[in-house]
């Protein structure tokens, strides 16, 4: 063992042969003073937000508020009721977690086969749409 290694932080382990590790050097455009992506707040603004963006902002949340108090009134009107959807989604939900087993099991079996997923898919009657 070195007796040096303890002491010098920077060797690590066997290198790979034609590869070398260079330090990180700043460029010219790094050595200047931080500049923010964000635009300064003008005066009177904490924030940069001006008091008329955030009342556009308002204005826009409760248009889109009311578009879904229609679509759930709608529903409703339909004869669906937030539970039935609730459970819709819920099995939606656990039908894509068994295709996405389905799918990584049907791309094991043709690996191990040394063939596509495509080509499975008429052994086992799936359609490509499936």
């Amino acid at each position: 063992m070195d007796p040096l290694a303890p002491l010098n932080p920077l060797i690590r382990g066997p290198r790979t042969p034609g590869l070398r590790r260079t330090e990180p050097r700043l460029t010219r455009s790094c050595r200047g003073a931080f500049r923010s992506p964000r635009p300064s707040p003008k005066s009177g603004q904490a924030d940069g937000t001006s008091e008329e963006s955030l009342h556009l902002d308002i204005k826009k949340l409760k248009e889109k508020r009311d578009m879904l108090d229609k679509e759930i009134s709608q529903f409703i009107s339909e004869g669906y009721s937030v539970d039935e959807l609730e459970d819709h989604i819920t099995q939606l939900h656990e039908y894509n977690d068994i295709k996405d087993v389905g799918q990584m099991l049907m791309g094991k079996l043709a690996v191990i086969r040394g063939v596509t997923t495509k080509e499975l898919y008429p052994e086992f009657g799936l359609d490509m749409n499936d």
